[in-house]
């Protein structure tokens, strides 16, 4: 991607698009499991709000939604405030790259084509002001759990997403949103594992592994895991996780040169 610099007026100042790139993951938006819907919605569009005359492009890394399902002519009820949100970033000119995980991958135009953003579909690399960057969501990275592997086999198989479609919106939201809440509130306090060290986090066994084939990657980025993590796999490649926007409300920003973790509070921007 090369720096583009952007004079955005409002008022009578002017703005210069800056470089930062922004990354974030698994708001899950909408999840019955949680009483604090709505502020967390708020929460997320007051971030990108504060940064959208800093942001080059915005990576979006999966789980943005707790569950979306397109049909033709309906999509999700509810998500105004965000939707809104990335359509006024994409008209401004900023890019919205929006990687698909394992509870918002039932999309079919509608975010492309109304809101702008870019899909990614697979994981992919890619080059950011002279450093590569492979970004995806990570769901079934380095996961050997073949229960996992059939569901999202599943789950990305047509045939068995036109038979979704078939079910009446009502009964299919109903449905999804139902199963993901079941899923969350399985595990403790509805959150994921702690970090169970680099011996066993299937994110990092992933990377190192793609590392011995793949030795010019400079930064892996990853959602999935619910978990803030910031590890250096070699002298070069740096690993993150990037914590959720359900608790942590965590994200990372990449300024050319350097990136960092950061925690957002109301107020920060």
């Amino acid at each position: 991607m090369e720096r583009r610099e952007r004079p955005y007026a409002r008022g009578e100042e002017d703005y210069t698009r800056a470089k930062n790139i922004y990354f974030l993951a698994d708001a899950h938006l909408g999840s019955l499991a949680l009483e604090h819907r709505r502020t967390q919605e708020r929460r997320l569009v007051n971030f990108l709000d504060g940064i959208k005359h800093k942001a080059e492009a915005i990576f979006l890394l999966g789980d943005m939604f707790d569950f979306w399902n397109e049909y033709r002519y309906v999509v999700p009820k509810g998500y105004t405030r965000f939707l809104g949100k990335l359509s006024e970033l994409t008209d401004m000119g900023v890019e919205v790259h929006y990687f698909v995980g394992n509870h918002d991958l039932w999309t079919y135009g509608y975010l492309e084509q109304e809101c702008g953003v870019i899909l990614h579909r697979k994981p992919a690399a890619m080059e950011l002001h002279g450093k590569t960057f492979f970004l995806a969501h990570g769901d079934g990275l380095g996961d050997p759990d073949p229960k996992f592997k059939v569901l999202k086999w599943c789950f990305h198989n047509r045939l068995c997403q036109k038979a979704l479609n078939f079910i009446h919106p009502r009964w299919g939201m109903a449905l999804g949103l139902n199963w993901a809440k079941h899923s969350r509130l399985k595990r403790e306090d509805g959150k994921e594992p702690p970090y169970m060290g680099e011996s066993r986090e299937h994110l990092v066994l992933f990377a190192k592994d793609y590392l011995r084939t793949h030795p010019d990657i400079d930064y892996f980025l990853f959602g999935h895991r619910h978990i803030e993590l910031d590890l250096m796999l070699t002298k070069q490649a740096r690993m993150m996780i990037l914590g959720d926007w359900i608790w942590q409300f965590t994200y990372a920003v990449f300024d050319g040169e350097h990136i960092f973790m950061e925690n957002y509070s109301e107020g920060d921007n």
